[in-house]
């Protein structure tokens, strides 16, 4: 059991577990395609040769990046993985000199136990909103927007 930088083997099992992720509104959903271009975004934890979590950290601004598609396989849940995989990608964030890292989230509590504090989604840069196009809830988003100062 590891994680792991992703590697271009590992897209379509990053989209299975990401998409039936989305359909409980978990996570917004990714095409195969969206995978491949940000596949070097993407930590997976495996086991036994097999995904059973992922994350990813996107880069949007010099100063800016964000966390996504964070998701754990429901059996593999509670024990600790999720906070694993945002360790890896906060430890990245600090190697790229990224100074702040944020995400989208209905599940704050869970965040918070991580550095991450509620903010307003009016700071966010404009450009990050081209995801939230594609998403059913569109333009009436529950999420919550979080930010930590690295």
């Amino acid at each position: 059991m590891a994680i792991r930088k992703t590697n271009i083997l590992d897209s379509k099992a990053i989209q299975s577990l990401v998409n039936e992720s989305a359909k409980k509104q978990e996570v917004l959903p990714r095409s195969l395609n969206d995978i491949y271009e940000n596949v070097r975004d993407f930590f997976v934890f495996s086991e036994d040769d097999k995904i059973a979590g992922c994350c990813a950290l996107h880069i949007t601004w010099e100063d800016l990046a964000e966390i996504r598609s964070l998701v754990v396989k429901l059996e593999s849940r509670g024990h600790g993985i999720g906070g694993e995989l945002i360790g890896a990608c906060v430890r990245e964030a600090r190697d790229l000199k990224i100074k702040k890292v944020f995400l989208l989230t209905r599940k704050p509590d869970f965040f918070k136990k991580f550095g991450f504090g509620e903010i307003e989604k009016s700071l966010l840069p404009h450009k990050i909103w081209k995801d939230c196009t594609c998403c059913v809830l569109f333009p009436d988003c529950n999420e919550i927007a979080m930010m930590k100062e690295l």
